[in-house]
């Protein structure tokens, strides 16, 4: 796919390896990165929003952003992959992604795969967390090490960034920019014009935070209480998620 990888990392939408890890980015030693969808949901919402005719137009636009904010950070096209699945719908292919993520990481082997922890964010992220973690099961002793950065997840209905959900098992890494790396990133964000009133939230931090990816149970809840991306249509609820989740890991006998 790629030529030598050492980082991969795998995201659900372009932006959210900026938003997570976009500071670190140019550090990390051969790096590529793997988009599981394309950004662009089908019900022509956003895309309308934005003033593109069609979902395709939409696509594209969302991928040129991509390019130009990795350009900033040294990440050329060639070292992109784009899985090509619709916006919101990364949790009706989660066994497929994950034989797909497989596929990736096994040759060349990177040494790291970083992604989204398993928080209800967006169920995307989810999706994405589970084919990482699937696909490395799959692998067994030939897997990468998992390690995630911040999304989001809900609090008293609010939305919280730039932080973790506790996990006894996975302490954190705080990494601290410096005043080069965070205006890098800035302008790296500034890239994504279609987002900016949704990039609005993550105000601009001066650390990023990473952690070991624990061994999540995706049949449960990810944490109590209300599940942040159930107060919005983004094409699937919770409980619906999780028996997904449930039917693939029995599809790809990891139940």
């Amino acid at each position: 796919m790629w030529g030598k990888v050492r980082n991969i990392t795998v995201v659900a939408h372009p932006d959210d390896e900026v938003i997570g890890i976009g500071g670190q980015l140019p550090e990390l030693e051969d790096v590529s990165i793997l988009y599981v969808t394309d950004g662009a949901p089908r019900d022509m919402r956003d895309a309308t929003e934005y003033g593109f005719a069609t979902v395709e137009e939409y696509a594209a636009a969302r991928r040129r952003e991509a390019e130009a904010a990795l350009a900033l950070a040294g990440i050329g096209v060639e070292r992109l992959c784009w899985l090509g699945i619709a916006d919101q719908e990364a949790s009706c292919h989660m066994a497929e992604l994950s034989r797909r993520l497989c596929e990736a990481l096994a040759a060349p082997a990177p040494a790291v795969v970083w992604t989204h922890p398993y928080e209800g964010g967006h169920p995307d992220h989810d999706a994405t967390a589970f084919a990482v973690q699937s696909a490395c099961a799959l692998l067994g002793v030939a897997a990468p090490e998992r390690r995630e950065f911040t999304s989001y997840h809900a609090r008293a209905q609010a939305i919280v960034t730039y932080e973790f959900l506790p996990h006894p098992n996975a302490p954190e890494t705080v990494t601290p920019l410096s005043p080069d790396a965070l205006d890098r990133k800035r302008q790296m964000v500034e890239c994504f014009a279609t987002q900016r009133r949704t990039l609005e939230v993550f105000t601009h931090c001066a650390v990023e935070k990473s952690r070991p990816a624990p061994r999540y149970d995706f049949t449960a809840p990810p944490h109590a209480g209300m599940v942040y991306y159930d107060q919005f249509p983004w094409g699937i609820r919770s409980p619906e998620w999780r028996l997904l989740a449930g039917a693939a890991l029995q599809e790809l006998g990891l139940r």
